[in-house]
């Protein structure tokens, strides 16, 4: 009975034991994961700046400068085309009525004055036509044409570069992300073992390359779009007041 009871009480202080040893382990366990959260916690509250940052550094000074070097300019462009084409948008209606009047009251040299006191390519193309009203019709007609093929080379001016930097930025993230494939299995091929730590740094590398060229890529799409319906707005415009002009002369000759 007494053996009985001493194994009783060996089990007993085992259990007991284990149990203790349990909780510390848990507690071990619980204290390791909440340092863990907490360590990162700062991660995961980081802002969309400090992330892409983040994500910009990762990348790579190499193919990620490029690519970063090809915004700059398309924005710095694009940026430069955004204000001469506001600059050069003129309220056609109203100058067109002052011309008008101007014919009506001064003749050609207060239409002419009226035109130079006006900013814009409408403007212009209105003072190259009126220049050549003493002549006829058609030198006036040819006048318009040939200064309005003038000014639309410098609505259009740099833009081509816009749409470069588009085909180039997403261009310059694939070959990126080639290279950094080529470098993840040359890895492989060294250490002669296929283990994912050998290649996920480069194969994230060579991904961001290529996030990147197409974030570029995008913002520049947007940029030129806005653009070209600026320019083909504006090109209306003087094809509209062109052929307003016209009957307009033709009036004043009769």
């Amino acid at each position: 009975m007494k053996r009985l009871f001493s194994i009783l009480a060996v089990t007993c202080l085992m259990a007991i034991g284990t149990v203790n040893a349990n909780a510390t382990t848990f507690a071990t366990t619980t204290a390791t994961v909440t340092s863990v959260a907490q360590d990162e916690a700062p991660a995961e509250d980081l802002s969309f700046h400090q992330e892409l940052k983040k994500r910009f550094i990762e990348g790579g000074p190499g193919f990620m400068g490029i690519v970063l070097l090809c915004l700059i300019l398309g924005l710095a462009i694009a940026i430069e085309r955004i204000i001469f084409l506001n600059l050069s948008t003129t309220n056609t209606k109203k100058l067109t009525q002052n011309v008008e009047d101007a014919l009506a009251s001064g003749g050609i040299e207060a239409a002419k004055e009226v035109c130079r006191n006006t900013k814009g390519p409408v403007a212009s193309i209105f003072y190259q036509g009126l220049d050549r009203a003493d002549e006829d019709i058609d030198a006036a007609e040819k006048a318009v044409v040939a200064y309005g093929g003038v000014q639309m080379g410098q609505l259009e001016k740099n833009v081509s570069w816009i749409s470069l930097f588009i085909a180039l930025a997403p261009m310059l993230g694939f070959m990126g992300t080639v290279i950094g494939m080529i470098q993840a299995f040359d890895k492989i091929e060294a250490a002669g073992d296929m283990q994912p730590s050998l290649v996920a740094g480069g194969i994230k590398v060579a991904l961001l390359t290529t996030v990147f060229g197409l974030i570029v890529a995008i913002i520049l799409q947007i940029f030129y779009n806005y653009i070209i319906a600026k320019i083909d707005s504006i090109v209306n415009d003087m094809e509209d007041a062109s052929i307003t002009l016209m009957d307009l002369l033709v009036r004043h000759k009769k």
